[in-house]
Order: C-alpha cells, then sequence, then structure tokens
C-alpha cells in the first residue's frame, strides 16, 4: 500500500476483530428505515462506505425501548423483525473486510413524543431540551425495564450479524443522565454517590458482557460540551471513563463535542475550528489502561486523522461527513490519491439539515447519499456510446455535469463566461470560514484535469456559437443573476421596492465579488433568511461596516436553523456591532436611508444608511437556453439555476442527474 498516511493506515486488534486502519464511519441517524426495517437505501448506503475502504462502521442508533424512540427513521425496538434486514447488511460489509458495530441509545428525558406516543422516562423527570415537556422520573422496576432492553438489544445486534454494539453516554442521553448530579438527583441505589451515579451504565456493560460472550465489542460514546456547566466536563468526564476502563466494561470509547444544552457543536459547521474533539479524546487517552480510544467531531481530511493517530492523541478517528461527502475517502487516502478525495464542506445543508426536518439524509457535494442502491453507489457505468458533450457555465451545476459525464467516457468541453470556475457558488466561497467552499471548487477543477476536459474560461457564448459548436449534446448551466427588483415575501403586491434604482443600491454578489463600495452604514435587506445575506452580512461587519439587518423572518438566519449554524451565525454578527430589525419589512430606499416597516404593528421608521444591500431571490439567467430550445436539430438541456434559482444542493444533483442520463 502506497499511502502518505503510514499511521492511518495501521491495523488495530479490538476485542476479537481486527480494523484493517485507523478510519471509522461513526455512528449517526441516517433516518432510512422503511417502516422501522433496514431496507435497500440503509444496504447500499453502509456498503458504499465499507467499499471504500472504512475500517470499521458503526450504524446509527436503535431505541432500545419504546420510551426511546426519537425520529419516524429509527429502527423497530425490541422486534426480531430488523434481523433479516440488518443481515443483510452486516453479511455485504464483512464480505468487504470491514467491521461493523450497532449503536443503542436511549435519549431519557430529551425524547420526541411526536415519534414515540410516549412519555420520556429519565432519572428524576427533569424538563426536555427536545421540546418544552416534562419528563416522567423512573421507578426502579422502571430502570430495570431500561437496563434489560438495552441487553436484549444488543443481544439481538449479534444475531444480526453485527460484531458488537456501541453504548450511547453522549449529548446528555440518558447513561449520562444518570452520571451527572445535576439530571440525577435521586436518593436510592440509583444516585447520590459517584459509584450509585455509575450503577446503571456499568449494570448494562456488565449484563450484555455476560448475555453475548467475549467475542463481542462493547463501545461507549461519550460527549464534552465545553462552558456549559450543566454538561459533563472533561475532568469528571476522565473520572467515569476511568472507572469503567478500571473495570474493563467496555473496550473502546469515543469523544465527540456538544450536547443538548448547545446543539451547534453535536455536528460542527464550518463557523467551529477543525479537530474540535481530538483534545478531550486526548485527556481520555491519557486516563485509560485497557480501552481503545477514537476521537471524532471534525476531523475533516486524512491529513488531520493521521496526525491524531501518530500523535498518540487518539487510536482510532471517527470520520462522518467526510466520508459521506466521499465514501471511498479511505481508499482514496491509503492508496496515494488523497487529492482526489472530495472534501466535505461542513455545511450541514442535507445531513443535519435534513434529519433535523426528520428525512433521511443526503448530501450537498454527494447527491448520491441515500440513493446508492438506485444509482449503483458512487461511480458509474459507462456510456453505451461516447459523445461530444458542451457544457455552457461552470458553476456548480456545469461543473458536476462536466464531470459525471467525462467519467462515464464522454468528450467534455466546459466553457465558462467569467475568469474562474464557480460561478456565484465562489463567492459563497469568500464569506467568513467558507473557504470549504473554495476548496470544493479546486477539487472539481482537479478532477477535470484528470478526465481530460477541455475547460475554457472567459469565454461568454452566444446561442449561435454553442449551435455552430458541433456537439452531440448540450447542457446549459449559466446560473442566475440578481433580480434587482427588491421584491419580499411578505410584500407580495410590492412587485419592485420605490427607490431601488437609486443609487447605493447592491446585491450580495456585487458585495462579495468587491464591485460594490457600500460606505459605512449598511442596510442588508435579507428575504432569503439564508448564508447569501447572513454571511455577507457577517463578511461586511468583519471589515468595519455597521450593518442593520431587515428581515421578515422572526430571527436572523432563519433557514439556517436547519444546519445548526444560526446561533453562532448571530453570535459572531452581534460581536462585531450588527443589528436587526425581524419580522419586518423594507417599504423604501430613499438613497440615503432605509424606510422600514415593522410586520407586527405597522409601524415605520428610518434608518440613515450609505448603501442598501440586497438578499433576495434570483432570477434564471435563460436566454441562451430559449433561444437553442427552439432548434430541433440540437439536443439541449438546462440544469441548476437555469431551471429555477435555488441552492448548491439543486445545481449540484441536478448536475449529477443529468451527467448520468447523457
Amino acid at each position: 500500500m502506497s499511502t502518505s498516511y503510514p499511521h492511518l493506515a495501521e491495523p488495530l486488534q479490538l476485542r476479537h476483530v481486527t480494523l484493517r486502519n485507523r478510519i471509522v464511519f461513526g455512528a449517526h441517524t441516517a433516518n432510512m428505515s422503511e417502516a422501522g426495517l433496514p431496507g435497500a437505501r440503509h444496504l447500499g448506503y453502509y456498503l458504499e462506505r465499507a467499499r471504500g475502504g472504512a475500517a470499521m462502521i458503526v450504524v446509527e442508533p436503535v431505541p432500545v425501548h419504546a420510551t426511546a424512540v426519537l425520529t419516524r427513521g429509527n429502527f423497530r425496538h425490541g422486534d426480531d423483525a430488523v434481523i433479516p434486514g440488518f443481515r443483510a447488511i452486516t453479511d455485504a460489509v464483512h464480505a468487504e473486510g470491514c467491521v461493523i458495530l450497532h449503536q443503542l441509545y436511549h435519549v431519557g428525558q430529551h425524547g420526541d413524543f411526536d415519534n414515540s406516543y410516549q412519555p420520556s422516562w429519565s432519572p428524576s423527570g427533569l424538563p426536555s431540551y427536545h421540546d418544552g415537556d416534562g419528563s416522567h422520573a423512573m421507578s426502579p422496576a422502571e430502570i430495570e425495564e431500561i437496563i434489560q432492553s438495552f441487553v436484549d438489544a444488543a443481544e439481538r445486534a449479534q444475531r444480526c450479524g453485527f460484531d458488537g454494539v456501541e453504548l450511547f453516554a453522549a449529548y446528555n442521553a440518558i447513561i449520562d443522565q444518570f452520571w451527572l448530579p445535576w439530571s440525577n438527583r435521586r436518593t436510592d441505589e440509583w444516585g447520590g454517590s459517584f459509584d450509585n451515579r455509575m450503577r446503571f451504565s456499568s449494570e448494562i456493560m456488565s449484563r450484555i458482557r455476560e448475555r453475548v460472550g467475549d467475542e463481542f465489542v462493547v463501545g461507549l460514546a461519550v460527549s464534552i460540551d465545553e462552558g456549559v456547566p450543566a454538561a459533563l466536563q472533561i475532568d469528571e468526564l476522565c473520572e467515569i471513563v476511568a472507572w469503567h476502563d478500571e473495570r474493563r466494561l467496555m473496550d473502546y470509547v469515543t469523544c465527540g463535542t456538544g450536547s443538548y444544552f448547545s446543539f451547534d457543536k453535536i455536528i460542527p459547521t464550518y463557523q467551529q475550528p477543525d479537530k474540535l474533539g481530538v483534545p478531550m479524546a486526548e485527556r481520555l487517552k491519557q486516563v485509560v489502561r485497557h480501552a481503545k480510544v477514537q476521537a471524532e467531531s471534525h476531523i475533516r481530511t486524512p491529513e488531520n486523522a493521521d496526525y491524531v493517530v501518530a500523535s498518540g492523541q487518539a487510536d482510532m478517528v471517527s470520520i462522518v461527513r467526510g466520508q459521506i461527502a466521499d465514501p471511498h475517502l479511505a481508499n482514496k487516502a491509503l492508496h496515494g490519491r488523497a487529492d482526489e478525495v472530495r472534501g466535505c464542506i461542513s455545511c450541514n445543508q442535507m445531513c443535519w439539515g435534513r434529519r433535523s426536518r426528520d428525512y433521511w439524509i443526503s448530501c450537498l457535494v454527494n447527491p448520491s447519499v441515500g440513493r446508492e442502491f438506485e444509482w449503483g453507489g458512487d461511480t458509474f457505468e459507462p456510456a453505451p456510446t461516447p459523445r461530444e458533450v458542451l457544457v455552457v457555465g461552470g458553476g456548480p451545476a456545469g461543473l458536476e455535469t462536466a464531470r459525471v459525464a467525462a467519467e462515464r467516457g464522454h468528450r467534455v468541453t466546459l466553457v465558462e463566461a467569467g475568469p474562474e470556475l464557480g460561478g456565484s457558488f465562489r463567492l459563497a466561497g469568500l464569506q467568513p470560514r467558507r473557504s470549504q467552499i473554495t476548496e470544493l471548487i479546486d477539487w472539481y477543477r482537479r478532477e477535470l484535469e484528470r478526465l481530460d476536459v477541455r475547460v475554457r474560461v472567459n469565454h461568454p457564448m452566444s446561442a449561435e456559437e454553442v449551435a455552430a459548436a458541433g456537439a452531440d449534446a448540450v447542457v446549459i448551466a449559466t446560473g442566475s443573476q440578481p433580480a434587482g427588483t427588491g421584491f419580499q415575501r411578505q410584500l407580495p403586491l410590492m412587485a419592485e421596492l420605490p427607490g431601488v434604482q437609486l443609487p447605493n443600491v447592491w446585491a450580495v454578489e456585487d458585495v462579495m465579488a468587491h464591485r460594490a463600495r457600500p460606505g459605512s452604514t449598511v442596510v442588508l435587506l435579507d428575504d432569503t433568511g439564508d448564508w447569501r445575506g447572513g454571511g455577507t452580512a457577517w463578511h461586511l461587519a468583519e471589515r468595519g461596516h455597521r450593518v442593520v439587518i431587515v428581515t421578515a423572518h422572526p430571527m436572523v438566519g432563519y433557514w439556517v436553523q436547519r444546519t445548526a449554524g444560526d446561533y453562532e451565525l448571530r453570535a459572531r454578527l452581534a460581536q462585531l456591532g450588527a443589528t436587526w430589525h425581524t419580522e419586518s419589512a423594507l417599504v423604501e430606499w430613499t438613497g440615503t436611508a432605509a424606510v422600514v416597516r415593522n410586520l407586527l404593528d405597522g409601524s415605520e421608521q428610518t434608518i440613515e444608511a450609505d448603501a442598501l444591500v440586497l438578499a433576495t431571490t434570483n432570477t434564471s439567467e435563460t436566454g441562451v437556453f430559449d433561444e437553442l430550445a427552439t432548434l430541433d436539430a440540437l439536443e439541449v438541456h438546462a440544469v441548476g439555476d437555469a431551471v429555477a434559482a435555488r441552492t448548491a444542493v439543486h445545481a449540484i444533483y441536478e448536475g449529477r442527474v443529468r451527467g448520468m442520463s447523457l
């Protein structure tokens, strides 16, 4: 094996199994079950990561009890009907040389009645942080019932063919609710002293070992939420983990970040630093004598992962979103092809973003996620007849179309009107901390070069020139342009904002492309509630502008909520001195001031400003496509914003589909 990452490539013995390397596809809720059963979608998803070289997969958690059901995609609890589907997955993954475990969970007081139709059971009956509900303080008999449900679930996992289980004791779930004096206020044998608070987890783990025997891995997932006094802190966690390790209750421990108290650090966006969970894993590594330690949380790249193992901070590394984005990350990294790894951009739009809405997960940069069983994984069948394909437009839709068409053997030419590839997606990558987007565009550039795609920049094409190019198929990916009208969804009868044609009005694209000269005070009209407005406001505020955001949404970053990045965005804006008017609309721009209407009471106020910046929905650039569509002899398609102005999610998905169909 030729690799720049020798430490990642080293095998690791974990009880009775040997991991072929140190890269783990850790547990996360893919939410893909069908009527509570694992099916073809799950099989395709996990099999692709096993084929991609992961050493161990930890399948998403199964709730161990009726009171533990959390999502509509959860597997059935306490039901042997799951065994055939899981056996198909474990057999397929084992055939690829990959170890596979199953995570077991119960979130205690943080349950979800909408899915479980059960009261949430907890040590002391404290309120949920998932919603406004309270929870039920368990009786001793109910505690025994939950312990037994963990043991039964572990034994069922063994019958499913799993090599072990991972117990979920992270993010303030039921196990760490027993550990913490804050959430465990019991006065019986299950609370009070340190040993009593450890009793719940130790009983689960020791009884599982008795039931399943020696040849079965038992792991423990924990987390740290620094700066939140109610959550576990690292010194406390070290004491707890050392206590369990001394008794040899687990074979490994994996440490994440965040909790129900500060959700944004559980699945960190690009606003958080890389290797967020590594210092915590390193501390645990110092106190264990028997168990292996796994680091997780924002370890995005093979370089970072190899350093973690090489430096002795952890024995193995969980890379989840990185292997969602590129299921072949491990093989590419360990076989001298690291520059071909398609990097996660930490946007959370389709992984946590879809899970937060209780859908099955996917990925912005890799739309095959969740569709592997339909699309044949993340690789492509050769085209029956190679053709000449012309792609007009080098934004995300055009880049993905060109890449996939070339992978399938077509001869592809990509033409971009501007000086660089990426379109408006590149401008998004210039917002604070979003450079992972420009890294992705650089990946596309390398891939197009590897695939011999002919790329021309600074070359706008007319319909006549496109038609004369002689391509067998043309794909128009010309994107979209700012509407320039100031249209707002809450004022639908106002087709154009009064004064929008006056001086000092700019689109967010003008700001990020450095075409705007916005002056000292900027009013930013944010009609979309996403990163177009929020990220541009951050960019302006970081450069010393006084930014006033006006949005009809009840909060800044309203649609960023689904990614768990909205709180950090508002915090950064507040620290930089930005202010905002929510549930408000702009009714006039005078050239030197914005007239703002409160949508709740109709009151108006005037805000003096040097410039108005519009974060509103764009309009599609369809001129070339419309002209070409009249030519019957030419096969022409449109993708991305040229169809309808949306986001990179839609553009890359449509580029993938079109590239596969040519």
